[in-house]
């Protein structure tokens, strides 16, 4: 039962993520800008797209969960402090602790890795 479960925590953890790149897809211009008024530059997106998608189908399948784990647990505290580092607005304290809870999220799996159903485990 702890494998199935294991297996849908990522699942559940990762489509947060796969659904924001490919958002970023479809609103890209309007992305750059949101972005920008942050004052980063715009080229970010790039990177931020190929983490969200290309992190999440990993962890999902179980391969070099870890590693991907981990760089989403930086991105999510990097994009915390970015973009919701205004505390005087309710709505950016709520975003600023989801990031911090996914990163947290993130964070175990990097310390515990895959279980049973994953590609790691069948390539050993």
């Amino acid at each position: 039962m702890i494998n199935v479960i294991d297996l849908l925590g990522r699942i559940f953890i990762s489509l947060i993520f796969l659904i924001s790149g490919i958002n970023k897809i479809q609103n890209y211009y309007e992305t750059i800008d949101w972005m920008e008024g942050f004052g980063v530059p715009g080229i970010f997106i790039i990177p931020a797209i190929i983490l969200e998608i290309a992190a999440p189908i990993l962890i999902i399948m179980g391969y070099y969960v870890k590693i991907s784990s981990t760089l989403l647990a930086l991105f999510c505290i990097a994009t915390a402090i970015i973009f919701s580092s205004n505390f005087t607005d309710q709505m950016q304290i709520i975003s600023f602790l989801k990031n911090i809870a996914l990163a947290g999220g993130c964070l175990i799996l990097a310390v515990n890795g895959p279980k049973k159903y994953s590609l790691e485990n069948k390539l050993k």
